[in-house]
């Protein structure tokens, strides 16, 4: 039995594992951490704090899906020796710095990081990087669609999946990627990687990967129909995670992929 520690508690990601470990008797919920005041019903053993150190003191496992500066904080204060046992990261738009501190981090304890916590996506990044290999002639398009409240276009999930494409076709996913089409643009170049993003309703999540070739296409889709996946991913992954020695993590050593 392990005890967790949910970093940003009171967001859409925070409540769902809060849920999710109420129901779990595996593992126990040890702290959460708020900036504000948080109306769920907790366990009594539960530290409820706006401290970062206390918190972490607190918990073995620490689950995060905050914000980019949220999450950087939180790799600050373990870098600087605060740090539970394990820490899994969900949170999506890291820029280089935070990708860095990851790193950083991932030499004191076991980091896990994710841009999304699910079976599925796990296995389609696996199919996209043996199809962008033996499909060396074909154009690759990467549609993904979240709901209106999302901050962040491409979503982490799609961009990781375009840096597998290009991984496999050995590019630079920061010279290859095109995000937005308008105008008289010309041709597409053979050596691009679209990534386009919509937004609208309540939709949880959706990507799509197109391999497009002449005469034929092949297109692979993940659709997520409910938010508990991802949790689930993350308390799973963060249970496996005490058991690891010191590093960084994907969610596909996770599943062995």
């Amino acid at each position: 039995m392990a005890g967790f520690g949910i970093y940003g508690a009171g967001g859409r990601m925070g409540r769902l594992l809060i849920d999710y470990l109420a129901l779990n008797a595996e593992h126990t919920l040890s702290s959460v951490l708020v900036r504000k005041g948080i109306d769920l019903s907790l366990p009594p053993e539960t530290l409820v704090t706006n401290d970062p150190r206390a918190f972490l003191e607190s918990a073995e496992v620490v689950v995060d899906f905050s914000s980019p500066k949220g999450t950087e904080a939180l790799l600050e204060t373990a870098i600087a020796g605060v740090k539970p046992k394990a820490l899994v990261v969900g949170t999506t738009g890291l820029d280089p710095h935070q990708q860095n501190l990851l790193k950083d981090a991932a030499e004191k304890l076991p980091v896990l990081y994710a841009t999304n916590m699910s079976l599925g996506i796990a296995l389609l990044n696996k199919l996209v990087f043996e199809a962008s290999k033996a499909l060396a002639d074909f154009d690759i398009e990467i549609l993904e669609m979240h709901h209106r409240f999302k901050k962040d276009a491409p979503s982490g999930t799609a961009l990781a999946l375009a840096a597998t494409a290009a991984k496999a076709r050995d590019a630079d996913l920061d010279s290859v990627r095109v995000s937005g089409r308008n105008g008289a643009i010309g041709e597409r170049s053979s050596s691009e990687i679209g990534v386009m993003s919509l937004r609208g309703g309540d939709l949880v999540g959706e990507h799509t990967v197109g391999f497009y070739g002449d005469g034929e296409f092949i297109r692979i889709a993940h659709v997520a129909t409910n938010r508990t996946t991802f949790a689930a991913g993350a308390v799973k992954a963060g249970s496996w995670l005490l058991r690891q020695p010191n590093g960084l993590y994907s969610i596909q050593d996770y599943f062995q992929l």
